[in-house]
């Protein structure tokens, strides 16, 4: 039997009735689905609508349903049920009878579904933040791992200054702390429960809202029923905060296959994470990067869907919220499955790192440091600028490297150059010259570490204590 079957005298069309239907999809909010009716049996028993023996029934009746479900997945094989909410009603009402009927007392399936996808949302932020903070874990053991050694940093996609590679993996970290951050941010707004907002004005009988919310572990309850059966905010900024992870692995992936080129080769394809060619012999393919960086787009596709979906409609439930699920689980899925598989990927990668030292040593990086000698020795910026590119056209004539000058040459540019400008341009001392809070100076890599570690472990705490 339909929920909603009376007032019609006409079956639905076939075709038109199996199109419409969501329990296909939303069927894995069963768990959120059963927590939530069985916090409206026990506010229906307090406002004196089910008995003692009726709320027991019900109960036990929703816990045999969840434990069927997660013993034999075939029990979710359902061709009649026309969504989770009908799906529960039905096999409710096959364990315990009519009375299971009296579950869906003053209630509607629009604070159901508000309710159960809230759940949902809530659960996943919880997973995911747990991975990352395991992402950015193995991160920092990588960057401890490295030691000094140095890399080029790029801008421009060209190289720009040498930095700590450890410096370079940190900057990864504070991507994903941030993406961390929002996801938390997102959890405190969304966690307030719809139940007892009815189909739009509110429930027709005395429901305890407040025990509900607090049964759920829901920090209030929704302030206005039309908006709280209507809005999807929830999962907009949801997925909106998942793009920009995505798109941050997709910064990452890219950058690692940069640098697994031949034409770089700072890293070297962990092979359990790549693919040869069915043509070539010789290839290795990055292809977890590759699917990571594809993937990152689907995401970003969800997120403008979802807008589009919502940008629409009048207050307050519409069906088309019913076409906000889909984007919202294949966001969640492909995030959840693809952050073990980076923090795998970046245990298990091998960093080339003499080739590395040798490419931060060529190019001219350590002009900057340079004319940063020049600046300590009273010439201005601007001018000491000028002068070190003068020195580095000299040297790209003679196809050399500034420490390949002759100090006669460098006095001809400036009075300022003396014997311990050749000192300033080792590697050790470019390094070591960009020594502020959040520079590659080794002693400010190490303090990062180590503070990042801290906030690698509060993430580790919140995410533990909401499991």
């Amino acid at each position: 039997m339909k929920m909603w079957s009376g007032r019609f005298r006409q079956p639905l069309d076939p075709d038109f009735e199996r199109w419409q239907r969501s329990f296909s999809f939303d069927r894995r909010l069963l768990k959120c689905e059963l927590m939530a009716s069985s916090a409206h049996a026990r506010a229906l028993k307090a406002a004196g609508i089910l008995s003692s023996d009726e709320l027991i029934s019900i109960l036990q009746g929703l816990k045999q349903i969840g434990e069927k479900a997660a013993e034999l997945p075939s029990f979710l094989d359902d061709d009649e049920a026309e969504d989770v909410h009908h799906f529960v009603e039905k096999q409710l009402v096959a364990l315990i009878g009519e009375t299971g009927y009296k579950l869906h007392s003053g209630r509607s399936r629009n604070e159901q579904i508000a309710t159960d996808l809230r759940l949902y949302v809530r659960a996943t932020i919880d997973q995911l933040r747990h991975e990352l903070a395991e992402l950015c874990g193995v991160l920092v053991d990588r960057a401890e791992q490295t030691a000094d050694a140095a890399m080029p940093a790029y801008t421009h996609l060209q190289r720009a200054e040498p930095v700590l590679l450890g410096h370079w993996l940190l900057a990864y970290v504070e991507m994903f702390l941030r993406d961390a951050e929002r996801l938390q941010d997102c959890r405190k707004r969304m966690n307030v429960c719809p139940l007892g907002s009815g189909a739009v004005a509110g429930a027709t009988l005395p429901l305890d809202r407040t025990s509900m919310a607090d049964s759920l572990g829901f920090e209030g309850t929704t302030a206005n029923s039309i908006d709280a059966t209507s809005d999807r905010d929830f999962v907009l900024e949801f997925v909106n905060t998942l793009s920009l992870l995505a798109m941050h692995l997709s910064r990452w992936a890219e950058e690692m296959i940069l640098f697994s080129s031949q034409e770089y080769s700072f890293l070297v394809l962990p092979e359990a994470y790549s693919t040869g060619s069915s043509a070539m012999p010789q290839k290795k393919n990055p292809d977890l990067l590759e699917l990571v960086r594809g993937k990152s787009g689907r995401i970003l596709g969800n997120a403008t869907a979802l807008m589009v979906a919502v940008k629409g409609l009048p207050l307050a439930y519409n069906k088309d919220l019913q076409e906000t699920q889909e984007p919202l689980f294949d966001s969640s899925d492909t995030l959840l499955q693809m952050l073990p598989l980076v923090a795998g990927w970046m245990k298990a990668v091998e960093f080339n790192k003499e080739r590395m030292h040798q490419a931060a040593e060529s190019g001219f990086m350590n002009a900057w440091a340079g004319a940063t000698y020049l600046v300590k020795r009273g010439v201005a910026s601007r001018i000491a600028h000028e002068r070190i590119g003068k020195a580095v056209q000299m040297c790209i004539e003679r196809g050399c490297e500034l420490q390949d000058l002759a100090l006669d040459e460098l006095k001809a540019l400036s009075p300022a150059f003396d014997q311990d400008f050749y000192d300033s341009l080792k590697l050790a001392a470019v390094l070591a010259v960009h020594d502020v809070p959040g520079g590659t100076a080794p002693g400010r890599v190490r303090q990062a570490i180590q503070l990042t570690r801290k906030k690698i472990e509060s993430l580790r705490e919140e995410a533990h204590a909401h499991a």
